[in-house]
């Protein structure tokens, strides 16, 4: 059986032409690097608040960090939970990534490896806090889009040429 569609929406007049002209207006109001930018902020923020609350002093982590590792966080894996292997290294790296990765994601530099990074850290987050799922999807979905969009004009990977992609810029 064949529907009828609207006249309004096959004759070329009426309200695809509107829609299209108020796409045409919102993505001049948002340009891509904007967008870009905005992506790589928002996705850094929480990695370096929780990065910069495990830090006491130049490589010295505090004991709080190190405590989470060896006895609060655990691996929600079939059959477990599990606790951390090796809670000092894991401690140090998470944290280290935490500093290192947001960094990369705000300047743009190796801007998808960061992405790409930030987004395997976020599956552990989710294997150790399983309850946090709908602000994990947010992060994940953030560093899929950077992953897929590219670090934008206004980051340095674009500035020394290491990320060009002039059909994404």
């Amino acid at each position: 059986m064949k529907t009828k569609q609207s006249p309004a929406l096959t004759n070329g007049s009426g309200l695809r032409p509107s829609v299209g002209a108020a796409y045409a207006v919102i993505s001049r109001l948002v340009p891509m690097p904007l967008t870009q930018f905005a992506l790589r902020v928002a996705l850094a923020v929480p990695f370096w608040r929780s990065g910069i609350n495990k830090w006491d002093g130049f490589l010295q982590l505090n004991d709080v960090a190190v405590l989470l590792f060896s006895s609060e966080f655990q691996l929600h894996l079939p059959g477990g939970p599990y606790p951390y292997p090796f809670p000092g290294t894991v401690a140090f790296m998470s944290a280290s990534a935490e500093i290192l990765l947001p960094l990369l994601l705000v300047l743009g530099l190796v801007t998808r490896g960061a992405a790409l990074a930030v987004l395997l850290m976020t599956l552990v987050i989710q294997l150790t806090v399983p309850d946090g799922w709908p602000i994990h999807l947010t992060w994940a979905a953030m560093a899929l889009g950077i992953m897929a969009l590219g670090p934008g004009r206004w980051s340095l990977d674009s500035f020394i040429g290491i990320d060009r992609n002039p059909s994404r810029a």
